[in-house]
């Protein structure tokens, strides 16, 4: 059976790209998009990806009309909160340990829900 092998890109309208971009790249380490095919895009690490449709009225997402919400996996959450706090970025690390890791809040320049998560 044919089917797909990840998760290719994520395309998302924004009031200033090329700033929002930057942010995203020097908090996360995620590469901006080649200028040209001879570049190479960023490459995540294999793991686990959820791909999961929620209800349309959930507050999982915080803001009724946020239509998604961006979820990174990382290695060392506590290490990451700490290098965004010292960023003046507002990160809410959750308490509760869960069967599947732990997970971290935060919300990027243009006011986009993130979630951080540490696998188990």
């Amino acid at each position: 059976m044919q089917h797909v092998t990840g998760i290719g890109g994520l395309f998302f309208r924004s009031k200033n790209p090329a700033v929002l971009g930057q942010w995203y790249k020097e908090h996360f380490g995620i590469e901006l998009v080649p200028g040209d095919y001879t570049q190479k895009p960023w490459s995540q690490e294999a793991g686990p990806t959820v791909f999961a449709p929620f209800p349309h009225d959930t507050n999982y997402f915080g803001r009724p009309e946020q239509q998604w919400m961006l979820n990174l996996r990382v290695r060392d959450l506590d290490r990451l909160v700490e290098k965004l706090r010292a960023a003046k970025i507002d990160v809410s690390p959750d308490p509760e340990a869960y069967p599947n890791g732990r997970f971290a809040r935060l919300h990027d320049p243009e006011g986009n829900p993130i979630e951080l998560w540490e696998p188990k």
